[in-house]
């Protein structure tokens, strides 16, 4: 077998290895945003097996002159592709998700410091009070048709916004607030909610939803326990939990500062 490919590698030509750089830059880049997405491993491990799987057997049959397998297999693939899409179909909606997203722009560093300082000041005061919050803060993955779900506002990041939107009882308290480039864009947004058995059953829905949006975006999710004013931070599905006003400042700042130097790179 050894000696066989050796074989099919010596009369390869360069159009044969184009070929191949192609396919790998393809998939690598389908496997990039398939990264944060529920069952992402197992359909990656799923994608290699059948490519490596198809590629041995290729070498083979053309090396030994296998004319079944050379007939029957193209259609065995094309079986085995169909089955994918309907078993993976919620790994491959993210991925799409993911794929049509565009690029984020960047604010200015003193525009982002000021949301921060808004966004740190607001839930200080939540979480003393145990007032429970939801924020997401957009990166790359851009959440219009999420959006639509809640209600546009196009505000200004404040303090005193961020805290009357969660006061209980208001029309927009309940589910979450999306902060995008540096503004309020929209206010009682409905996040899609992880899995019961991926969150610990202490942790709420605010928290269900904080990491199935994670695990759908790369966004960075800010959750207000209502139960405990914990302060907490998602993002790629990991969560962060009893940080401080200033932790939390630190960690925004680095987060959300490294957006815009990515850009310029």
């Amino acid at each position: 077998m050894i000696q066989a490919i050796l074989d099919i590698w010596e009369r390869a030509q360069w159009p044969d290895l184009v070929e191949l750089l192609l396919i790998g830059a393809v998939v690598t880049a389908i496997m990039r945003f398939l990264r944060g997405t529920r069952g992402a491993r197992l359909l990656r491990g799923f994608v290699l097996l059948l490519m490596g799987g198809t590629l041995v057997l290729y070498w083979i049959a053309n090396a030994f002159q296998m004319e079944r397998i050379q007939a029957l297999y193209p259609t065995f693939t094309l079986g085995l592709f169909l089955v994918a899409l309907v078993a993976f179909q919620p790994e491959l909606r993210r991925a799409l998700i993911r794929l049509g997203a565009a690029t984020w722009i960047a604010d200015s560093p003193q525009a982002m410091d000021r949301v921060i300082d808004q966004v740190v000041d607001a839930s200080g005061y939540l979480s003393k009070n145990k007032i429970g919050a939801l924020i997401a803060f957009e990166k790359s993955t851009e959440f219009g048709a999420l959006m639509e779900s809640g209600v546009r506002l196009d505000a200004e990041v404040t303090k005193q916004l961020l805290t009357t939107i969660f006061w209980p009882g208001s029309a927009l308290h309940d589910m979450g607030v999306i902060i995008a480039q540096g503004r309020v864009a929209a206010a009682a947004v409905q996040f899609p909610l992880a899995e019961s058995s991926e969150v610990s059953i202490a942790l709420g829905s605010r928290h269900r939803a904080a990491i199935g949006l994670s695990q759908e975006s790369d966004a960075l999710i800010l959750v207000i326990s209502e139960e405990t004013g914990i302060i907490s931070l998602v993002e790629n599905g990991n969560m962060r939990r009893n940080l401080t006003p200033e932790s939390l400042r630190q960690t925004l700042r680095t987060e959300l500062t490294k957006i815009g130097k990515d850009d310029e790179d």
